[in-house]
């Protein structure tokens, strides 16, 4: 009876049985010290302590790991060396609340002063090291133990592994596995991870197979373990199938596939996990919170994780205000943080932000890696700062430790393309220390359509299709080039090659999320049920964009058509037609954000400028470069996208 109140918590009740022994036992005090430390009320269970007629080795032991336990390392040690005769338990206990507490120097000296050392507290040497990140002295340790079991195998695998030494983790797996020692789950968890982290997909396999073998793809940690790893390997439809076999399905595995699906930017997917795991009632923790209201509601905002998570969603929401607000409130950060900031105000043109993000980042000696440069570069680029860039690009090569990549030097080309120095930009190419990629070349065409140079993107169309002879975009771009400037029978011929090549233009699609639906649109599409009032809102701002002096830029109509059918083929872009369907199904001063696949178009960026002003609402576009918002008749990317 005592046992059950303590496993529901009800010490009145406990005590109403207790006051019916008339002689209660050692046993009995020590159930009850347990449930008072349980509900954190030391205080009681000293009080009880010492109530106590006699006292037996389990008691004593139970009440200093009590006192770890209510982070009380004083009051513990103190009972130690009350104690008439500590035994190897409590030995151990102290050893391991030492290293809770940071005290490594002190859990050594305990360890040397125990009179007998059994295999436990070896192991709680071990395994204290690791946590502390002693890792020099946990394999030093290691290496001089009279005997291991598969708690010592597993302390030394995940310790290395948690201290980014995952390779030696591996060769520390095999080590055990040849000397006939037994896995066991959380061995199997370790060395999955470690699989993950260096990317040891042939070893990791292995480890699956043993996983099946030996019955253990039940265990809820080996199942995410198993995820984490397909997901990082890149292979996510395999981590998909491990999710939908488990059988049993908590935050730990919802959360591995919820990381897996954004590590492989199927981040729709990731949602949709997230929002099952609301709806079945598996509550999120602090690594698998996604949607900021959540996290808020459940206090987890300031942990840096969550933190980090909440950024990168504002920023990719068209919130880099509200980003930035969280990045400000976040005690702790890391680089990620920096990063997610930094590369966030990059995709929302605001590029002074980013600039002097980065200059805080360095005072607090925070070391920029290779994502840091890509998001510089990119506020660079959509800022039109040429100089910035140039000396950032510099500086990166000549003075830090981090490799270039191709996405460096296609973001350094996009710089110096938009900013009009075309010239400079293919003297970039060809002088790039790497093999120039299709990336590069299609940074270069890209800016040759702005500054309307034909020329030059017919070479970098060449490169790119000598080097990917199906790569899409390159066609695209060039076929949309040359009708901008009319040369319909160069449209013709590049359409009836893509065709025989079976290569196929990717379809512009734009859509709105209302009330949890998404709501997706194609250029002139009228297959949806509200589409008779999406037309007539449309008309109407037609009419009303005239009034203001629009005239629509014909050159992005991609048609051979005469000009009053380009006109309408422009009225109806997909862009236009989500946002006209948002404005009759929103509330009137909310804000509009409206997502497109490709590049929005320059008509419709003139056009949704002036639609802003007219219904005086703000309009966010998110298309494939960055974010714009509309507000009043501007944009804030200042025209230059």
């Amino acid at each position: 009876m005592v046992s059950g109140h303590l496993r529901k918590e009800n010490l009145d009740e406990t005590w109403e049985v207790l006051d019916k022994f008339q002689c209660p036992d050692v046993r009995s005090f020590t159930k009850m010290i347990v449930g008072r430390v349980r509900t954190g009320r030391l205080d009681d269970a000293l009080k009880l302590f010492y109530e106590m007629p006699v006292r037996d080795a389990i008691c004593w032991n139970t009440m200093i790991k009590g006192c770890l336990d209510c982070v009380d390392l004083t009051t513990a040690e103190e009972h130690f060396h009350e104690m008439p005769e500590p035994s190897v338990v409590s030995w151990t206990t102290m050893i391991d609340g030492f290293f809770q507490f940071g005290q490594v120097e002190q859990a050594e000296v305990f360890f040397k002063q125990m009179p007998i050392r059994d295999l436990a507290a070896w192991n709680a040497m071990i395994h204290g090291y690791c946590e502390n990140a002693r890792m020099d002295d946990a394999v030093k340790l290691f290496e001089q133990m009279p005997s291991r079991n598969v708690i010592s195998w597993t302390s030394m695998i995940g310790g290395l592994d948690q201290n980014g030494k995952s390779e030696e983790a591996l060769n520390v797996f095999e080590r055990m596995l040849k000397s006939g020692v037994v896995p066991n789950p959380s061995t199997l968890t370790c060395a999955l991870s470690a699989c993950a982290n260096a990317l040891s997909f042939p070893l990791g396999v292995q480890v699956h197979g043993h996983v099946l073998k030996s019955g253990f793809s039940l265990s809820v940690y080996v199942c995410a373990s198993l995820i984490t790893f397909y997901a990082n390997c890149k292979r996510i439809e395999k981590a998909t199938q491990v999710f939908y076999e488990a059988v049993h399905r908590n935050v730990v595995i919802c959360t591995a596939l919820l990381t897996g699906y954004g590590l492989n930017g199927r981040h729709e997917d990731g949602l949709k996990v997230f929002s099952d795991m609301m709806r079945t009632s598996v509550l999120p923790n602090q690594s698998s919170f996604e949607v900021h209201a959540s996290a808020i509601k459940l206090q987890l905002g300031s942990d840096v994780f969550v933190g980090n998570s909440l950024v990168v969603m504002n920023s990719k929401c068209g919130a880099v205000d509200d980003a930035v607000v969280v990045f400000k409130r976040l005690r702790e950060k890391n680089i990620v943080t920096w990063n997610a900031i930094i590369c966030g105000c990059a995709q929302h043109g605001q590029g002074m932000w980013a600039m002097e993000l980065f200059s805080q980042m360095i005072r607090r000696l925070v070391q920029p890696d290779e994502i840091t440069l890509t998001g510089l570069l990119s506020s660079c680029s959509h800022s039109m700062m040429l100089q910035k860039g140039r000396c950032l690009f510099r500086y990166f090569s000549e003075n830090t430790s981090i490799e270039l990549k191709h996405e460096h030097y296609a973001c350094m080309v996009d710089v110096l393309g938009r900013c009009g120095k075309l010239e400079e930009a293919e003297d970039f190419v060809r002088n790039m220390p790497l093999k120039t990629n299709s990336i590069v070349w299609l940074a270069l065409l890209s800016s040759c359509r702005m500054h309307s140079n034909l020329d030059l993107a017919e070479r970098a169309a060449n490169y790119i299709l000598d080097l990917e002879p199906h790569c899409s975009a390159a066609y695209v771009l060039l076929s949309n080039f040359n009708a901008s400037a009319n040369r319909w029978g160069d449209v013709s011929r590049l359409r009836v090659t893509m065709r025989d090549k079976g290569i196929v233009k990717q379809p512009g699609r734009s859509w709105v999320t209302i009330k949890g639906q998404k709501h997706l649109f194609l250029s002139g599409d009228k297959s949806h049920p509200l589409s008779e009032n999406i037309y007539w809102k449309l008309d109407w701002l037609n009419m009303k964009l005239k009034e203001l002096g629009y005239l629509p830029d014909k050159r992005f109509s991609l048609h051979d058509v005469e000009d009053e059918q380009k006109e309408e083929s422009l009225f109806y872009h997909s862009e236009r037609l989500a946002v006209a369907f948002a404005l009759i199904t929103t509330v009137e001063g909310s804000t509009i954000t409206v997502m497109k696949n490709l590049r929005i178009c320059g008509d419709c960026h003139s056009a949704i400028k002036l639609i802003a002003k007219i219904v005086d609402r703000e309009i966010v576009v998110r298309d494939s470069s960055r974010f714009h918002q509309f507000r009043s008749g501007i944009c804030s990317c200042g025209d230059y996208w």
